[in-house]
């Protein structure tokens, strides 16, 4: 295979991983709150909100030793361990604990945090200023197809269920548990991207491996180890913060924290509160992907976003109006920090 082909299967295994994993606790955050809300269990008191206020609270804060945690144990190991704290936050559900529903929360959003980091190393490593455009694109496709499955599957599993029992919690969050952990498997397949074509035996040298091999010669310099490396990594995340490009971007940042936050916690709690839907409220949304067009920039595209989340919003409730004029702002400071650029 050549080496642009292995970047390209690199950028398409990684799409179908994160496919997997976000299938699993996508549907996980969306279904939580109305899940605890039907389990029968006087011992538990947890809340989906106070969950998914700790994991994101923890992700923020995390994301500052992230890119030191990466550095020293490589992204391929990286993703794969955080994988089995997705995969764990949702195997909680089966048998949930309050201090364990907690806990999981807390490892998820440090987790996340090095997922996420790991997930961009991998990307910009095997990818070129003429293709990062086209593997963010194969990836963010793959990724937002985890939606469509997802509430496809909750839509098929709990039609014509009023009330959620310890069988259908159960049956559901075992098979999420499964689909998770398929997607941490995957990251295994991910090899080490080469410039040029080499030997075969080094084709199939894992990126692990590449990463292992890289910290042995960097060690092998006179006064730098691990140590040395993670403080680097988190002095240039830091630099790099202060730049005025992230100020600038900070704003449309928050805006699409709290949009998540609303999306993921909040979004599909009220659905499933709904009376007016009677039998189908249990049944969560079904969402598609629409395919991206780039005759017209990039620009346009985020326009023609964000109208279609202030629609959805303002017919929500008139008190949303506040995420409306966020998002507004972050797409003229967007627009901004482009021009800067």
């Amino acid at each position: 295979m050549s080496p642009e082909g292995k970047r390209l299967l690199n950028i398409v295994v990684l799409g179908f991983g994160f496919m997997f994993m976000f299938t699993a606790f996508q549907t996980c955050g969306n279904i939580e709150q109305t899940v605890i809300k039907s389990f029968n269990n006087t011992e538990f008191h947890g809340s989906g909100y106070t969950s998914m206020a700790i994991i994101y609270g923890v992700f923020s804060a995390s994301n500052l030793i992230a890119p030191s945690v990466v550095t020293v144990i490589g992204p391929q190991l990286s993703m794969f361990l955080s994988g089995l704290l997705y995969s764990g936050y949702i195997a909680m559900f089966i048998y949930p604990y309050t201090w364990s529903f907690y806990t999981a929360s807390v490892l998820v959003g440090i987790g996340a945090a090095v997922l996420w980091t790991a997930q961009g190393n991998v990307l910009a490593i095997n990818s070129t200023d003429n293709t990062i455009g086209r593997n963010s694109g194969i990836f963010w496709a793959l990724l937002q197809f985890s939606l469509f499955f997802g509430n496809l599957y909750i839509y098929c599993a709990w039609h014509g269920h009023v009330h959620i029992t310890d069988k259908d919690r159960q049956t559901v969050f075992i098979s999420l548990t499964v689909i998770s952990l398929v997607g941490c498997f995957l990251f295994f397949l991910i090899r080490k991207p080469d410039p040029e074509p080499a030997a075969p035996s080094e084709q199939s040298q894992s990126l692990l491996q590449a990463e292992s091999s890289e910290s042995v010669s960097t060690d092998s310099s006179p006064g730098v180890g691990l140590c040395s490396q993670a403080l680097d990594a988190f002095v240039k995340a830091c630099k790099m913060f202060g730049t005025k490009e992230m100020l600038l971007l900070s704003l449309s940042i928050a805006y699409t924290g709290l949009e998540l936050t609303f999306y993921s916690g909040v979004y599909g709690t009220c659905i499933g509160a709904m009376t007016r839907f009677g039998q189908d409220a249990k049944r969560g949304g079904v969402f598609g992907m629409l395919d991206k067009c780039n005759q017209f920039g990039r620009n346009p595209s985020i326009m023609a976003a964000l109208a279609f989340f202030y629609s959805n919003y303002l017919l929500l409730h008139w008190q949303l109006l506040i995420l409306v004029l966020m998002g507004f702002l972050g797409c003229v400071t967007f627009f901004l920090a482009e021009w800067k650029a």
